[in-house]
C-alpha cells in the first residue's frame, strides 16, 4: 500500500452538494490503529467516511485508502467494514439471517465466517432470535457484527456510541479496542469528546467541512492553550471600555469595531472571571460578550461540554 504505511492519506480533499460544502480543502494522513474523528454534527463527518469507504467520489482533490482510490474500487471497498449511525435492521429477520445476508453481498459464504462474527460480538447464543426482540445493546453489537463478517482492515464506526446506556458503551468500546489489537486499523466518529477519549487518544477535529486540528489529545489541548482567543464585546462607550481592559495583564491586545470591542487573550478563562468587575468598575453597559465560532477552542468547549 504506497509504501507509506499509512491506511488512509487525503490531499485537499473537497467535496460541495449544490451550494453546499461539506468537505472542505482537507489534508491528512491516519495511520494504523484506532483514530477518532471528531467534531459537532453538520461537520463533516459523515460525508468524509462515505468518501473513504468510496461511496461517493470527491469533488476535488484526492483520497488514497491502503494506496488506492476507494471510488468504485471493489478492491479497497472489500478490506472495509462498516457500521452506520442509523440502523436499517430488518425487524423481522433473525440476527443470523441478516448477517448471513449482509455476508453474502461482501461474497462471504463460509457459515464458519457468520457464526465467527456472532461470537465476536457475544450475539450467538440469541442468533436465531428475531431482530425487533433485541435490546438496544443487541442492535448496535449486530451492527457491529454485519461490519466485521468478512474480516476487514479497516473498521469505520459512524457514532457508533451514540445513546447506548454505560453497560453497553463499556461493551462496545471494549470490542473496538479488540479489533485494533488483532492488528486492525479503527476509525471511529463522535460529537462527543469523553467518547472518543474512552476509545483511543489519537484525533482528528473536523469543524464545518474543514480540518481544524489532527495528533494526540494531549497536543490539541496545548495547541487549544496556546492560541490567543478572541472575545467580542458589544457596548455603547466602546473607548471607555478599551481604557479599562488594556490595563488587564492578560488581555494582549484591545481593537475596536464600531460599537464592539474585540480583546485578545491568551487565559479566556481568567478574562471571563474579571470582566464583570472591570465592567462594573468602568460604569459601561455591556450588551454582549461572545466569542466568535470559528476558532479551535470554541469548537473543543462545545465538544467538552456534552
Amino acid at each position: 500500500s504506497g509504501g507509506s504505511g499509512m491506511i488512509l492519506e487525503a490531499k485537499n480533499l473537497s467535496r460541495w452538494y449544490q451550494q453546499v460544502i461539506a468537505i472542505n480543502d482537507v489534508s491528512l494522513s491516519i495511520e494504523p490503529g484506532i483514530t477518532g474523528v471528531l467534531g459537532p454534527n453538520g461537520a463533516g463527518k459523515t460525508t468524509f467516511l462515505r468518501i473513504l469507504m468510496g461511496l461517493m467520489p470527491p469533488s476535488s482533490g484526492t483520497i488514497r485508502v491502503f494506496g488506492e482510490n476507494p471510488w468504485r474500487s471493489p478492491t479497497v471497498t472489500c478490506r472495509i467494514g462498516y457500521c452506520p449511525e442509523h440502523d436499517g435492521l430488518y425487524e423481522w429477520m433473525r440476527g443470523r439471517d441478516f448477517i448471513e445476508m449482509m455476508a453474502g453481498i461482501r461474497g462471504v459464504r463460509d457459515p464458519k465466517r457468520i457464526s465467527f462474527a456472532l461470537e465476536k460480538v457475544q450475539l450467538e447464543d440469541v442468533a436465531d432470535r428475531r431482530i425487533f426482540t433485541y435490546s438496544r445493546g443487541m442492535r448496535q453489537r449486530l451492527k457491529l457484527a454485519q461490519a466485521i463478517v468478512h474480516d476487514p482492515e479497516l473498521l469505520i464506526l459512524d457514532e457508533p456510541l451514540v445513546g447506548s446506556d454505560p453497560l453497553v458503551r463499556r461493551e462496545l468500546v471494549s470490542l473496538i479496542r479488540n479489533f485494533s489489537e488483532e492488528g486492525k486499523s479503527v476509525l471511529v466518529s463522535s460529537h462527543v469528546l469523553h467518547e472518543i477519549e474512552a476509545i483511543t487518544p489519537r484525533i482528528v477535529l473536523l469543524h464545518q467541512g474543514r480540518l481544524l486540528a489532527e495528533g494526540h489529545i494531549r497536543e490539541i489541548r496545548k495547541l487549544i492553550d496556546r492560541h490567543p482567543h478572541l472575545i467580542r464585546i458589544g457596548t455603547s462607550q466602546p473607548r471607555e471600555l478599551a481604557s479599562f481592559l488594556v490595563r488587564e495583564p492578560e488581555v494582549e491586545d484591545v481593537h475596536l469595531e464600531g460599537e464592539r470591542l474585540f480583546v485578545k487573550t491568551s487565559k479566556p478563562d481568567l478574562f471571563y472571571t474579571k470582566l464583570p468587575g472591570i465592567v462594573l468598575e468602568s460604569g459601561c453597559s455591556v450588551d454582549e460578550v461572545c466569542s466568535p465560532d470559528d476558532n479551535l477552542e470554541a469548537v473543543f468547549r462545545y465538544l467538552t461540554e456534552k
